[in-house]
């Protein structure tokens, strides 16, 4: 098991990395759970696979367990079903002193983290990510949040987890488009802190779309590290955590003009990736080779979702993402591999020739 530490000025705690994890889970969580009483998060398709797994493990070291289902896809990430989830917990009985669990990908997380954060004035939760990009992103460092009409992400909480459990055996079941999502921000974090990872994905690229077990777990413990200096450095976003939205501003603009129903997070991360490594092209910041090799492996591991929507629309939405300030669009761009830097003075020009240009790959491939 590889443990990787995570230490923020709220709260340090472990992120444990294993092959066959969930089978463990009562074993590595009964010694922090002070209350033996714990409420796990789901979605009916990780209940039917993973459920019975995580529940027997904790059942046989004498935690007392509720369930809870939501509804599964980003669509879900609402307020209204935080409250439909307070409503159940209050109903069964749950006072303070519980812990939940989130077993499931990034909304699960994020929705129950959400919860955990308020319910009471505040409980403790547990991650246990199920799909790459939770497990290498969403679980860790304590982002919470549901999505409002307007965009993505804007109501929401820092509140850090005990402990993040990742069993990287759950990921042979993913599909295969849910699996290659998650390798985008996992690729993410090469590009912004960690030359050896990117070059894993170049060189093993074959490996890991045929999901190698050891090959995985590499490319999920170096992006867990990543993201843990990242967050350990920075937990609220103050500056230098800001390079893990690389993709993410142009990409959560696409989620929100898209209603969420096209593209999964990792597919509008990815074409961020490009449009922003664009950007940084057209700005001068970033040579045209290492352009090319960062956009070469980003479209690399297969097709994306086509780009059907207007420039225009896009170039408006960025203007409510939560990154902007004083309506100022920040980016954070490539300068080279390992290395990115956050600017606000993009030309509006740029940035549609930005767009036009993801547009225009997606219809290409």
């Amino acid at each position: 098991m590889i443990r990787v530490p995570v230490a923020t000025p709220s709260r340090s705690y472990e992120v444990l990395i294993g092959s066959g994890l969930l089978a463990r889970a009562g074993e590595c969580l009964s010694k922090m759970l002070e209350n033996r009483r714990v409420f796990v998060v789901t979605v009916p398709p990780v209940r039917r696979r993973w459920a019975k797994v995580l529940l027997k493990s904790l059942a046989a070291s004498g935690i007392e367990i509720g369930l809870l289902e939501m509804p599964d896809g980003e669509r879900s990430k609402r307020l209204a079903t935080l409250e439909k989830l307070a409503e159940k917990l209050i109903k069964q009985g749950a006072d303070r002193g519980i812990t939940l669990i989130a077993l499931g990908g990034g909304v699960v997380g994020d929705v129950t983290g959400f919860l955990a954060s308020i319910y009471m004035r505040g409980v403790d939760v547990i991650q246990v990510p199920t799909t790459v990009l939770a497990q290498v992103d969403a679980a860790i460092g304590g982002k919470t949040g549901v999505n409002l009409v307007s965009g993505k992400n804007l109501l929401g909480t820092f509140h850090q987890p005990r402990v993040v459990l990742i069993d990287t055996t759950v990921l042979e079941t993913l599909p295969a488009r849910e699996y290659r999502a998650g390798l985008y921000e996992s690729l993410k974090c090469g590009i912004i802190g960690d030359p050896g990872l990117f070059r894993l994905f170049e060189d093993r690229r074959s490996e890991i779309l045929d999901r190698d077990p050891a090959v995985v777990e590499k490319v999920i413990a170096d992006s867990v590290r990543l993201k843990a200096s990242v967050v350990s450095a920075d937990e609220r976003e103050g500056g230098l955590r800001q390079v893990l939205n690389f993709g993410h501003t142009i990409g959560h603009a696409l989620e929100s003009e898209t209603r969420y129903t096209q593209l999964l997070h990792g597919e509008a991360v990815a074409w961020g990736m490009v449009a922003a490594t664009h950007i940084a092209l057209s700005t001068g910041k970033l040579d045209s080779g290492t352009a090319g090799r960062i956009t070469n492996a980003v479209l690399g591991f297969g097709r994306l979702p086509r780009m059907k929507l207007k420039t225009a629309n896009i170039v408006k939405r960025l203007r409510a993402d939560k990154k902007t300030r004083q309506g100022v669009v920040h980016f954070i761009l490539p300068r080279e591999i390992g290395k990115v830097e956050i600017t606000s003075d993009v030309p509006e020009a740029i940035v549609r020739s930005a767009v036009d240009e993801i547009r225009k790959l997606s219809r290409n491939l």
